[in-house]
């Protein structure tokens, strides 16, 4: 229990702050799913559509702070990465 007025102002704060952060990283999650499912399928165009989309969510997330920005970008790189792959082997 919070036992100043600063104290229970960080716990509402905190509270704000999960919900939210809860809430962009589900959705990064499933953007990021929704590619690994294009790409799987081999659907070339809805892949690159995903994978923007993806990209959007991953840096939102690394801008509001919920990811770190080395964590994004290497996020981000290994789904371009594999997004290219399998173009390269056809």
């Amino acid at each position: 229990m919070a036992n100043t007025r600063s104290a229970e102002k960080q716990n509402r704060q905190s509270q704000k702050h999960r919900v939210r952060n809860a809430h962009v990283l589900s959705t990064l999650r499933s953007s990021v799913r929704k590619f690994r499912e294009a790409a799987a399928a081999g659907d070339a165009a809805k892949t690159k559509a995903e994978l923007l989309l993806a990209v959007k969510q991953i840096a939102k997330a690394a801008s509001k702070g919920v990811i770190h920005k080395a964590q994004a970008s290497r996020r981000i790189s290994r789904l371009t990465k594999a997004a290219s792959a399998p173009a390269a082997k056809q």
